[in-house]
Parts: structure tokens; C-alpha cells; sequence
């Protein structure tokens, strides 16, 4: 027997709560969601029932709490569903679908084919089984359009904070040289492998190696990045700024994600006061994203 959790769930606590559900050792996931209605979105998790009974789920659900309040928000009511032995391997695959992004760009579920109506679009193979999800976040999603406006055609490209690889992945089928990405988690190493292999790219075209900032400067090998992506909590990009010279060309320009709006003036300074121009590409909900240059 086994306990299926429904939670819907406002599209800012997305990676939030799958970070912290795969934290607690429960990695059979998804998010229920249509393209059509981004903002829609049901967590699902199935529980074996004989290891949660009411008192655990009940505090599994305050463990959560705390998440959406550092957001303002409250947790949406849980539905818990008991199912006889379902094959929830197979049972969470149907919740998602193919993910068309902007005006080019197709994240498509891995076992899935590609939809006769998005053939012309460019391809992303995904895996979501693991904490990182597809790429539907509105942070992934900020950078993704603004891969595709300005497409890194020959660049070498930084992705600090790789997650699932989605960008990296992204910026390779747009034209980029090359991405060196890092990420302090073993997970989101092994997903941004898996995905690459799943997209069948050329050996050594995208790298991956657990770290931060110290791994990813020796993998540049003295050669800094023309394109740095940085698709992380506004918190750590404003601890990691101080290095992002050390591994952006003078030339090059950075797209920084995962704040929230209202971030974004105190971020803007931090930046500016350590010799960056900072702009401020786009937003999508209370999300933004950000791009820095050398300052003239």
C-alpha cells in the first residue's frame, strides 16, 4: 500500500520543496503541471503506507510549512490518497508532458516523443526524476528565453549551480562551444550527466564536476567563460560575486536568476559596487533575472 500526497503548489515554492523532500530521502516525485497553465502545478509524492502513519504525514506537512513561509505564502491543503500497490515508477511519468519554452525551445520527458506541433523546435531530453525537475521554474524558464534571444554561438560558457543541466544543455544546442558546469550537490552532478547522455552530445561538450566557484576556475584553466549562468538563491549569488571576475572574460556577460524581485535592488548594488553594469533583462511572477557586464 502506499500513500500518494497531493499538495498544490504556487510555482515559487517548486524547487524549494522538492530540495527538501529529496533532503529527507523521498525521491519518488513530481510536479503536476500543464504548459498551458504554468502556474497550475500539483507536488505529488508517494509514501510506502506501513512507514508513514497519520502522525508522520502530519509532520512531514509542518516540516514543509516553514518554506512557504519564508516566501510570505502557506502551504495549500495536503490530499492524501491511499492506492493498492501502485507501480508508481510508471504512475508519475504521466504527469508530465512535453514543455514547449519561448519562441523555439521544446524540454521534452525523456520517454516521451516529440509532439507533431513542436517539431520544428529544438529538443531538450529530460530526465525529471530526480530533485531538479524539467526546467519549469520560472527562474529556468527567465533564463532559458534569454538563451534563445541571444543565442552563444561559439562561446564558452560557465553554468555555476548546474542543477539538472537544463541550461547547459540549452546553451549547447544553441551554438555554444562548450560548458564547464559545477554544482555543490552530487545529485545535480549525476542528473546533468544523465541528461547530456540522454541528448547525445559530443564528448566533452559539456562538463560537469561537483564544486563552486574554486572547482569551476581551474576547469577554465585560465581561459575565463564568455557566457556565465547562475540559476541560484539570490543569497549565494551575492556570496559568490566577488569571484564571478576571476571566471567571466572581460568581454562577457553573466545571466543571474533565482531572486526574487524585490532582491533584485539590493543584489543590483552588491554587483555594481564590485565593478559590474548590472541590467535588469526580465521577469516572470515575483522571480527575475539579471545580466552583468564589466562597467566601461
Amino acid at each position: 500500500m502506499w500513500w500518494r500526497l497531493s499538495l498544490p503548489l504556487q510555482p515559487e515554492l517548486e524547487e524549494s520543496l522538492l530540495w527538501k523532500l529529496t533532503a529527507m530521502g523521498l525521491h519518488r516525485v513530481a510536479v503536476q503541471h500543464a504548459p498551458e497553465a504554468p502556474d497550475q502545478r500539483t507536488l505529488l509524492a508517494w509514501l510506502p503506507a506501513h512507514e508513514w502513519p497519520e502522525d508522520q504525514r502530519l509532520q512531514l506537512i509542518a516540516s514543509l510549512s516553514p518554506l512557504a513561509e519564508t516566501f510570505g505564502l502557506q502551504l495549500a491543503t495536503p490530499r492524501w490518497d491511499e492506492l493498492a500497490d501502485e507501480d508508481w515508477s510508471r504512475s508519475w511519468k504521466q504527469h508530465w508532458q512535453p514543455d514547449p519554452v519561448g519562441k523555439g525551445l521544446l524540454i521534452l520527458p525523456a520517454w516521451l516523443s516529440v509532439p507533431e506541433e513542436h517539431a520544428q523546435r529544438l529538443v531538450l531530453k529530460m530526465d525529471p526524476g530526480s530533485a531538479f525537475g524539467t526546467g519549469s521554474h520560472p527562474t529556468t524558464r527567465l533564463c532559458l528565453e534569454a538563451l534563445e534571444a541571444a543565442p552563444p554561438q561559439g562561446l564558452r560558457v560557465a553554468d555555476l549551480g548546474c542543477g539538472s543541466g537544463v541550461l547547459g544543455l540549452a546553451a549547447l544546442g544553441l551554438g555554444a562551444r562548450e560548458v564547464l558546469a559545477v554544482d555543490t550537490d552530487s545529485l545535480a552532478v549525476r542528473a546533468t550527466s544523465e541528461n547530456a547522455a540522454l541528448n547525445n552530445l559530443a564528448s566533452g561538450a559539456l562538463r560537469v564536476h561537483q564544486g563552486s566557484l574554486e572547482t569551476l576556475e581551474p576547469l577554465l584553466a585560465g581561459k575565463p567563460a564568455d557566457l556565465l549562468l547562475c540559476n541560484i538563491l539570490a543569497p549565494v549569488i551575492e556570496a559568490l560575486a566577488p569571484g564571478f571576475q576571476s571566471i567571466l572574460s572581460a568581454q562577457g556577460r553573466g545571466l543571474l536568476s533565482g531572486l526574487l524581485v524585490e532582491q533584485a535592488p539590493r543584489l543590483t548594488n552588491v554587483l555594481e559596487a564590485l565593478g559590474w553594469s548590472v541590467q535588469h533583462l526580465d521577469s516572470q511572477g515575483r522571480w527575475g533575472l539579471l545580466e552583468i557586464r564589466r562597467q566601461v
